[in-house]
């Protein structure tokens, strides 16, 4: 397969049409399988996927630890196309818990010199911080990493889960290649004012969630019974009356997908592939089984008359349920 590829903005590298989001190989859903995960990684590389996105908080440094194995031990040509997005800024505790952001100029130089370290790498492609810290001024986070853009150790400079006049508050500061955020069928919130303002900016959008977790990814049943370590089971989508609404959702899409010789997961990722050339879906795919789904809806074209059908099986604003809990909704600035 030969993958197309699309630019993150004005300002940034080009980027495999599709990402590969690595956070779920480390944590947050449920058990893990390393070797699946290095497994899945190498086939991203191999089939010509060369954007991996991973944020130093997953499973506590895991994650970059894992992707820089996964470098290290991939062919030479391969290592040499992949980028990695990382973010940062998220405080945790022994426990695991969450102790909320730090933006402080000091602060990110020194979280990028532990995802230097972890990763193997002598620069990351794509630096960003995950939520905007309320106590630091979003251009004081960026300067800095501007200044590590300036010494070499920071390609692009990317933000994430921010709103559109803190989009331009930092685009006034620095170049910024692309805003990360959630995207699909079923997350359309950009679509008001957020995604206006990146296309006025030229400034890609990286979009994370575009199975939403896996609740329209055709795969997930209702009586899933999710792991303690599973953050989806408090995801207010995925509970009970919210969780078979949004299942019927899934259920209509599905009617769609067998008309298109496609999976459900096939039709939601083209959706979000087809809402612009400014958009890169990065998918959460931790086996490789699921990887190949995923890249296979690169071959699904959707007609105009396949898009508002999709559009009336799923409308804007028809999923039950906030995408976060309440106290991780309240650190979205995308969301105020």
């Amino acid at each position: 397969m030969t993958i197309q590829t699309r630019t993150l903005g004005t300002t940034g590298p080009q980027v495999s049409a599709l990402g590969l989001g690595c956070m779920g190989m480390s944590a947050l859903y449920g058990d893990t399988d390393r070797a699946e995960s290095l497994a899945t990684i190498h086939a991203a590389l191999e089939a010509g996927v060369t954007l991996l996105d991973t944020g130093d908080f997953y499973g506590m440094g895991h994650n970059e630890l894992l992707i820089g194995e996964a470098l290290r031990t991939a062919p030479a040509a391969r290592r040499e196309q992949a980028l990695v997005s990382v973010k940062f800024g998220a405080l945790r505790g022994p426990d695991g818990g969450w102790l909320g952001y730090d933006g402080r100029p000091e602060a990110v130089h020194n979280f990028a010199a532990y995802s230097l370290q972890r990763l193997g790498v002598d620069h990351i492609d794509v630096y960003r911080i995950a939520r905007l810290d309320p106590a630091v001024p979003v251009e004081e986070t960026v300067g800095a990493i501007a200044e590590l853009v300036e010494r070499g150790y920071v390609r692009h400079i990317g933000l994430s889960e921010v709103g559109a006049d803190t989009v331009r508050r930092a685009a006034a500061t620095a170049p910024i290649a692309d805003l990360q955020i959630e995207y699909s069928l079923i997350s359309r919130g950009i679509e008001a004012e957020i995604l206006p303002v990146t296309r006025e900016l030229g400034i890609g959008v990286t979009a994370y969630g575009v199975l939403s977790r896996g609740l329209i990814s055709g795969h997930f049943t209702a009586d899933r019974q999710l792991p303690a370590n599973d953050f989806r089971a408090l995801s207010p989508r995925f509970q009970g009356e919210n969780l078979r609404h949004n299942l019927a959702l899934v259920e209509a899409l599905r009617k769609i997908a067998e008309q298109k010789g496609a999976s459900v997961a096939q039709i939601a990722i083209a959706w979000v592939l087809a809402r612009g050339e400014d958009i890169v879906p990065l998918v959460g795919a931790r086996r490789r089984d699921r990887l190949t789904e995923a890249l296979g809806a690169l071959e699904v074209t959707l007609e105009a008359a396949d898009l508002a059908a999709i559009e009336a099986a799923v409308p804007a604003d028809a999923a039950a349920g906030e995408r976060y809990p309440a106290s991780q909704m309240a650190h979205l600035d995308s969301e105020r």
